[in-house]
C-alpha cells in the first residue's frame, strides 16, 4: 500500500481556491433557535394538551385547587322579637290579625281565614297571653250562628266552644236577629252551657236586625200574634240577665228595618227599662231622633192592571 508523502499534502492545503473570498463580519450569526418558528414545537403541543384536560372550575385565578369547596351559606341569626317593648308588640299583633274580619262565628272559612294565624299563640306562654288576649278582646263574637247549612242549627255555637279564658278576654258580643224568622233554631237558647257568664269583660252587646217580620212585606208568611217580636225580645232578656254587667246596647240594621216597626220599638223599650245606654251603628245611621220616613213616591214605569169589576177603571201598582 502506498502512502503519499508529507509535501504533497501540503502543497495542496496551499493552493489558492478559485472561488471567492467570503467578507469577515463583525456581527455575530443567531442560532436558529433564537428565531421565533411558525411551527408549534412539541413543548407546545404538550401544554396544549395538558390544558383541554383540566377541569372548568380549575380554570378560575381564585381556585386554590382541582376542588374548590363553596363558602357556607350563614344562617340569619333570629330576631329577638320579645326583646321589644310590649307596646311594639301589640302594634305587631294587630298587623298579624289584620285579615281575620270582623265578628267570629262559625263559618267555614274560617280555617283560611282564621285558623292558620293562630298559630302564632304555639310559640311560648308569653306570645300567647298576649296576642290570645289581643285577638279575642278586639274581636266581637257572634252569640248564635247565622251561616246558612250545618252550622245554622247546631246546638252548640261557637261562644259555646271556646275555653272559658278565651271568653274571659272578651270584650263585645253580637246578637243577630232576622235569620229563622218564620221557624228559629232549637239551638238557640240561653242555658248555662253557652258560657255567657264567662265574658265577665264584655260590656257591650250589638244586636243587629236583619229584618223585621212585622213589615207588611212578610204578610202571609210570618207567624201570627207577633210571634218573632216576642221571640227576639225574650231571647235578648236572657242574654241580659246572665251578663248584668253589660253597660252598653248597639243597635244595627239593614236598610229595609224600619226604627218604628214593632220588633225595634219592643227592643227600645226593654233596654231603656234596665237603664242602659243605647248607642246607633253606622252602617243604619239611625240617632236618638225620630226617624223621618221618606214619602211616598208614584212609580210611573209601574205596570198597569185593569180592574175586573170595571174596565173603564186602570190600577198602577
Amino acid at each position: 500500500m502506498r502512502h503519499k508523502s508529507s509535501k504533497a499534502k501540503g502543497s495542496r492545503v496551499a493552493r489558492p481556491t478559485s472561488g471567492p473570498t467570503p467578507i469577515s463580519s463583525a456581527l455575530a450569526t443567531p442560532l436558529s433557535s433564537a428565531n421565533p418558528s411558525t411551527y408549534p414545537s412539541e413543548a407546545e403541543y404538550d401544554i396544549s394538551d395538558e390544558v383541554s384536560k383540566l377541569p372548568i372550575g380549575a380554570l378560575t385565578l381564585g381556585a386554590s385547587g382541582p376542588n374548590p369547596r363553596k363558602p357556607k351559606r350563614e344562617k340569619p341569626k333570629p330576631f329577638r322579637f320579645l326583646d321589644l317593648p310590649s307596646e311594639l308588640r301589640v302594634k305587631v299583633y294587630g298587623y298579624h290579625f289584620a285579615n281575620t274580619g270582623g265578628v267570629l262565628d262559625l263559618d267555614p272559612d274560617n280555617y283560611k281565614r282564621i285558623h292558620q294565624k293562630l298559630a302564632i299563640l304555639r310559640t311560648c306562654s308569653t306570645i300567647y297571653r298576649e296576642a290570645s288576649y289581643f285577638f279575642y278582646s278586639t274581636h266581637p263574637v257572634r252569640i248564635f250562628p247565622t251561616h246558612p247549612g250545618r252550622f245554622f242549627k247546631t246546638k252548640k255555637p261557637l261562644l259555646a266552644r271556646m275555653k272559658p279564658c278565651q271568653r274571659a278576654s272578651l270584650t263585645s258580643l253580637e246578637l243577630r236577629l232576622g235569620p229563622g224568622w218564620s221557624s228559629p233554631p232549637r239551638g238557640w237558647v240561653v242555658n248555662p252551657a253557652l258560657g255567657l257568664s264567662d265574658c265577665v269583660n264584655t260590656t257591650k252587646i250589638t244586636v243587629y236586625v236583619e229584618c223585621d217580620p212585622g213589615n207588611d212585606f212578610f204578610k202571609g208568611f210570618r207567624q201570627p200574634d207577633n210571634f218573632y217580636e216576642r221571640f227576639s225580645k225574650s231571647l235578648l232578656t236572657n242574654v241580659l240577665d246572665e251578663m248584668p254587667w253589660v253597660e252598653r246596647i248597639e243597635f244595627e240594621a239593614w236598610l229595609n228595618v224600619k226604627k218604628s216597626g214593632a220588633l225595634m220599638r219592643g227592643l227600645i223599650e226593654l233596654v231603656k227599662s234596665r237603664g242602659l245606654k243605647i248607642i246607633w251603628g253606622k252602617e243604619r245611621g239611625w240617632t236618638d231622633a225620630d226617624e223621618v220616613e221618606p214619602p211616598p213616591v208614584l212609580d210611573l214605569n209601574a205596570p198597569l192592571i185593569q180592574n175586573q169589576g170595571n174596565t173603564d177603571i186602570m190600577v198602577a201598582v
